[in-house]
């Protein structure tokens, strides 16, 4: 944990002394060898990382946490595409680094506070697509089914969060984030539909695509995430930082086979990032 190493707190970042070296080595490594997509050349270079639940849940106010020790399955996915805009800059910089995942991680790439973070997944993509780093693919109706957006799991249980509990305005101000996005409908791909091959409907997704999972918990949107990678055996599986496996790990079954073992997760959103 972040306690064990000799943790820097400035500039409203938290980080240790390894985390910006290694930033720095893999965007030098980076600039030598990696292939497109720049984000899953990253992302498969973070396999075997451990995976450590509430990574950002460290400080009594919102900071920037920068962690690569230690992810889970969503500052997997922001420290891979941050680490793909920072090369497609031409820069190998930690604070060019730092920036880029304060756009990622962040309400249009600003931290102000603890309701500033994208903690829906659906925010994530929202704030993403304004800033012209992702987009959400359209999805064929003869392939995808809808969801309709009721998010409200954090104001219904704010005790779950250390920064919420006893903050009534950051309670208020997530309230109306979440009610941004209410009534709204996304497509999905359910899961029946993902035993297709590559040469399908199914095609339309790409190597290195982020993956969001849909759930039917209530209150949420999405469950998990992940980057698309087609098999060898020509179906489609999860590059993710996995609960189940304890570090990042490209899913050895196929995602259909991975979300049969979930009853709760529905299906996937399918979210392009931009080109470097």
């Amino acid at each position: 944990m972040l306690s064990h190493f000799l943790i820097f707190s400035f500039s409203h970042s938290l980080f240790a002394q390894s985390d910006s070296a290694k930033v720095v080595h893999l965007l030098e490594q980076g600039r030598r060898e990696a292939t497109t997509p720049l984000h899953l050349w990253y992302a498969r270079h973070l396999i075997g990382t451990p995976y450590v639940v509430q990574t950002l849940e460290v400080n009594k106010t919102e900071q920037l946490v920068v962690n690569l020790r230690e992810l889970d399955c969503t500052t997997f996915v922001e420290t891979a595409i941050a680490l793909a805009m920072t090369q497609g800059q031409g820069s190998t910089r930690f604070e060019d680094y730092k920036r880029n995942l304060t756009r990622i991680r962040y309400r249009d790439g600003r931290l102000d506070g603890y309701p500033s973070r994208n903690h829906y997944f659906t925010q994530w993509i929202s704030s993403n697509e304004r800033q012209g780093i992702v987009r959400e693919r359209s999805l064929p109706a003869a392939i995808s089914t809808t969801q309709r957006l009721d998010l409200h799991y954090m104001s219904l249980h704010p005790d779950y969060y250390p920064m919420l509990r006893n903050d009534k305005d950051a309670q208020q101000l997530i309230r109306k984030y979440e009610r941004e996005s209410e009534g709204r409908t996304v497509r999905y791909i359910p899961r029946a539909q993902l035993n297709k091959a590559k040469n399908t409907a199914l095609g339309l997704i790409e190597d290195g695509d982020i993956l969001a999972i849909v759930t039917k918990k209530n209150g949420l949107d999405t469950s998990h995430i992940g980057f698309a990678v087609w098999g060898k055996d020509g179906r489609l599986h999860l590059l993710n930082a996995s609960q189940i496996h304890k570090r990042v790990v490209l899913e050895p079954m196929t995602l259909f086979d991975y979300m049969g073992k979930h009853p709760s997760q529905l299906g996937i959103r399918v979210v392009e990032k931009m080109k470097e």
